[in-house]
């Protein structure tokens, strides 16, 4: 990985492309979304600040764990700016995700745990599934075809 003499206090595109890992591409849509920002040039060159290596190094952790865009947008909003997010400021944004990431994790242990019950009998059946069903849940919610996230919110309702 190239390094950067400290002097440099702004990076071109390609300097943070090869530095983060992130595609060209990819630090335009981050830019785009409003995850990380850049200043123009009297050439209409974007420059980047040193501590967005920090920021899109966190939106790439981030997405890897499956953290919304829009979540992470959030939490880089209440980032400082014009100085280099310190431990405690990257400690802070990832306690608030804890309790999702948990979530998360207890969901794909559950999956995980019943797949090969699921795969053995092929059915998928919404009265007796403990993947999409478990203790026929639905059942209790009505009649009617329900399919619903394990949070409420309403995946499909034919």
């Amino acid at each position: 990985m190239p390094q950067l003499p400290e002097k440099i206090h702004e990076l071109t595109v390609g300097q943070l492309s090869a530095r983060s890992g992130a595609a060209v591409s990819a630090l335009h849509f981050y830019e785009s979304k409003g995850l990380i920002s850049s200043r123009r040039t009297s050439g209409n060159q974007r420059r980047y600040t040193r501590d967005t290596l920090r920021r899109v190094a966190f939106v790439r952790a981030a997405q890897r764990v499956g953290i919304p865009l829009a979540t992470i947008r959030e939490a880089l909003a209440e980032l400082p700016e014009e100085r280099t997010p310190t431990r405690a400021d990257w400690a802070r944004l990832s306690e608030a995700w804890r309790s999702e990431l948990d979530d998360r994790i207890n969901q794909l242990n559950r999956l995980r745990d019943h797949l090969t019950d699921c795969i053995g009998c092929g059915c998928l059946s919404l009265a007796t599934c403990v993947l999409s069903n478990p203790d026929d849940a639905f059942g209790e919610r009505g009649a009617g075809s329900r399919l619903m996230r394990e949070d409420g919110g309403a995946r499909a309702q034919p």
